[in-house]
């Protein structure tokens, strides 16, 4: 198969799933063990980590205007912004700590094991049904929640977990407004994305164990900026209106399914 169209078809995965709670990780694993491709380690976790940007500047496009409404606030020191950067700061705190200590760990997950990412989606199914069963909530976010929801961002760093329906199923249970989770959700993770890029680009020369040309990974990574962007939009409706069972029942069917394909 012609490596364009791989990686068009990885682009459309990562756009579509990294939004939905259905976690991008695994379903990007999933293509990449039906499609063929046989990368493995850093060498996967690269490509991985590619499309992600795509997606984080998704992020940045359909939340414009709250970001730079905290870039504004930020410089003219508004206690409000401060407090909300406060915030975003404690919730990186675990996943920062998983990435910067547990990176070789972490990319041993990446290695094309199916029955693992199956184990992770029937988990984050589980996850997704309870916190969607919690009764809906207007509390704000404080210092120790945010806390609780970096740790479920630090979980779903393992393939088959979602970090968006990880964090917003805790923000759930922890009685936290629901669009207001969702948003917050996708801003405290992009400090983090930043990071990990300027980390690659100085310490590690770069993206240098992708295995694809040029132009097949911008294919890839503009397939997955334009589709989360239309994944983004819909995912912040779903949540208002909690029909996240759909996805929950979808990841446990899915886990299934990758089981009995990887028995035949």
């Amino acid at each position: 198969m012609s490596e364009y169209l791989i990686t068009l078809i990885l682009g459309i995965v990562q756009g579509i799933t990294e939004f939905l709670p259905i976690s991008s990780d695994g379903h990007l694993e999933i293509a990449k063990y039906l499609l063929g491709d046989k990368s493995q380690g850093m060498d996967s976790l690269s490509l991985t980590i590619v499309l992600h940007i795509a997606t984080t500047l998704s992020i940045c496009y359909v939340l414009r205007e709250k970001i730079v409404s905290i870039l504004n606030g930020l410089f003219r020191f508004d206690r409000s912004t401060l407090s909300l950067a406060g915030l975003i700061i404690v919730s990186m705190i675990p996943a920062a700590i998983a990435g910067l200590f547990f990176e070789k760990e972490i990319s041993s997950f990446f290695n094309g094991n199916i029955n693992f990412v199956a184990s992770m989606l029937f988990l984050n199914g589980l996850f997704l049904y309870i916190g969607n069963r919690a009764k809906p909530s207007n509390e704000n976010i404080t210092w120790i929640k945010a806390f609780l929801m970096g740790i479920a961002q630090m979980v779903a760093i393992l393939p088959g977990i979602s970090r968006s329906g990880t964090t917003i199923s805790t923000a759930a249970l922890l009685n936290i407004n629901r669009a207001v989770a969702a948003e917050f959700s996708f801003i405290m993770v992009l400090p983090l994305i930043f990071g990990k890029i300027l980390k690659d680009i100085i310490f590690d020369q770069g993206f240098t164990q992708l295995q694809y040309s040029g132009g097949a990974i911008a294919v890839g990574f503009v397939a997955a900026f334009i589709v989360g962007i239309l994944a983004f939009k819909l995912l912040l409706r779903l949540v208002e209106n909690m029909k996240m069972n759909y996805f929950a029942f979808y990841c446990i069917a899915i886990a299934f399914i990758i089981f009995a394909i990887s028995k035949i």
